[in-house]
């Protein structure tokens, strides 16, 4: 069975979006789509929404939401929050990425 995890840092800072928009009942919801440099690029957005061909994950108390197709494709991938020198931002850790592009949200399967 696929799943999809994500780390402390990246709960935190979800956590920390959901008070800033005012509707504790938001998840995050992770979408997939063709494109992107590699093939396929992955997003995130808050909503408070489950639809019929959704999964959803609980972790660090924060609720998850991804369809069907698109944890067939990001399965057993691992949500991470990084800041760095650069800036920081939501990254999606996917073993099952056989290449990836540079700009770090498209990749290949």
């Amino acid at each position: 069975m696929n799943t999809l995890s994500m780390t402390e840092n990246a709960a935190k800072r979800i956590s920390e979006l959901i008070v800033n928009e005012a509707n504790d009942t938001s998840m995050l919801r992770v979408l997939v789509s063709s494109g992107g440099c590699s093939g396929f690029s992955y997003s995130f957005e808050l909503e408070s929404k489950i639809n019929n061909d959704d999964q959803v994950f609980e972790q660090h108390g924060i609720k998850t939401v991804i369809d069907d197709i698109s944890l067939d494709i990001l399965g057993n991938s691992e949500i991470d929050f990084v800041e760095d020198l650069v800036g920081s931002a939501f990254k999606l850790n996917i073993p099952n990425a056989t290449s990836s592009c540079g700009c770090g949200v498209s990749f290949a399967v």
